[in-house]
């Protein structure tokens, strides 16, 4: 999935979103190129954690917010200090700080991550090509959560690691209304050639450039597509631009409870062009064994179900990522 935005709780504008706002890539090399006095310039010197409280930070996405504070709960338990920065944006913002040791955890999605870090490395692309542009199709090599895994061990910067990927994945699907997919006979993606025509998705403008995006569309399926940018992460704008016959496909998220409460299609993916995106713990390698122990309780009980269920008491009921994760964590008997 694309890192992910929330279109539900207004939060303080900070140096992060005033950077995802901006433009990550811009903004971060104007940083870089500035390091000698801007006080926000990243010192990779410091990389990793070397004590103190720590940091966990989240993609400006509820759901991955929620999953955050089940991390930051638990690590609190173990009589750790937490530090939280949440809503921070788009992974051209966070991973590097995650790389310089700013933060020291995050959610994070096998599958997207393993490409985001495929394609800023020059490495073999999912295709065995040079994948610098972001737009090769999946791996074959890495198209399961086992492989993804030991792929994401070998290729991450030295400064990082992933612990044991959680059942629940919160995956990038390619969904439309009922009423679409019964008019076409509509069940998988490869179905929509049967419009005759390119379609059009509603998406974060980051989807233009996704190995998912139109150009794996293209060579994996061919299919014709074009974006139409709705930059809530498969939100309520998202959704109604479907719904109300705006866009043909929307990019929502596999665990968000719209699916289920709008009636909406999901469309197979039978020649696997999304990676699968098990929420995957992105931490410093440096991270104390208490704090990997503890994280790696809550994955263990994170199944698709309960990603969902978590989703739903945030968008159905408007609870705060505390309440939501306090909750869970005491019925688990965690806390």
């Amino acid at each position: 999935m694309t890192a992910h935005s929330s279109p539900r709780s207004a939060r303080p504008l900070t140096r992060r979103g005033l950077l995802a706002g901006v433009g990550a890539l811009s903004g971060l090399t104007v940083l870089s190129a500035c390091s000698n006095t801007d006080p926000f310039a990243i010192d990779r010197a410091g990389a990793g954690y070397t004590g103190g409280p720590i940091i966990i930070g989240s993609q400006q996405y509820y759901s991955n917010e929620i999953i955050a504070e089940l991390y930051a709960q638990m690590l609190e338990k173990a009589d750790l200090t937490v530090t939280r920065e949440y809503q921070i944006g788009q992974r051209e913002v966070y991973l590097p700080e995650l790389e310089s040791g700013r933060i020291h955890v995050i959610p994070e999605y096998g599958g997207n991550l393993l490409e985001y870090y495929s394609r800023t490395s020059g490495t073999a692309g999912p295709t065995g090509a040079s994948s610098s542009s972001g737009s090769a199709t999946p791996s074959r090599s890495a198209s399961d959560t086992a492989s993804i895994q030991d792929t994401l061990l070998t290729i991450l910067p030295r400064s990082l690691t992933v612990l044991t990927p959680a059942e629940a994945t919160d995956q990038d699907s390619l969904a439309v209304t009922r009423a679409t997919a019964q008019a076409h006979s509509l069940t998988s993606i490869a179905d929509l050639t049967s419009l005759g025509r390119p379609i059009t998705i509603a998406a974060n403008s980051e989807f233009t450039t996704r190995p998912y995006g139109p150009e794996g569309l293209k060579a994996v399926y061919g299919i014709e597509a074009s974006v139409t940018p709705v930059e809530d992460s498969g939100g309520p704008l998202t959704v109604k631009a479907l719904t109300d016959g705006t866009v043909d496909v929307a990019d929502i998220y596999s665990s968000d409870p719209a699916i289920q409460t709008q009636d909406l299609v999901v469309l197979s993916d039978p020649r696997m062009l999304i990676l699968p995106q098990n929420v995957t713990p992105l931490v410093s390698a440096t991270l104390p064994a208490i704090a990997v122990t503890a994280i790696n309780r809550v994955s263990a009980l994170l199944t698709p179900d309960e990603l969902r269920s978590l989703n739903q008491r945030s968008t159905g009921e408007g609870l705060s990522s505390k309440v939501i994760a306090t909750d869970w964590l005491t019925a688990k008997k965690l806390l």
